[in-house]
């Protein structure tokens, strides 16, 4: 074997050597592109029912707001309704039983003067 046989030989075990090495980082990375795929299946097939779930739970709590809705407007005509009912009494009631308190201390002043 002469220096350029031995070279050739070195050449052709470093080439060997890279191909081996790119041959084993094409698996590590084939398998990595298989389990990728696979985790991004399972999670595509797990994301239609959840989307499902949450379109679902949407919906309830939308109908649960409108039966607030309902029952906030219910508070407000209530308490409008309220309002006026003290209104009318304080207007109705109110006066005159101020009058009759003003009549009952004017007599009960003078009985008190009578006294004396």
């Amino acid at each position: 074997m002469n220096g350029s046989d031995l070279a050739a030989l070195i050449a052709a075990i470093a080439f060997a050597v890279l191909v081996l090495s790119l041959v084993l980082v094409a698996l590590r990375v084939s398998k990595f592109v298989d389990a990728s795929s696979a985790t991004i299946r399972e999670t595509g097939d797990a994301l239609i029912p959840l989307l499902t779930e949450l379109t679902e739970t949407t919906k309830q709590t939308n109908k649960q707001l409108e039966k607030i809705d309902v029952i906030t407007d219910n508070v407000v005509d209530a308490t409008t309704n309220l309002s006026s009912l003290i209104e009318s009494f304080t207007t109705t009631i109110g006066g005159p039983l101020l009058r009759v308190g003003e009549v009952i201390k004017s007599v009960t002043g003078l009985l008190g003067k009578k006294k004396k």
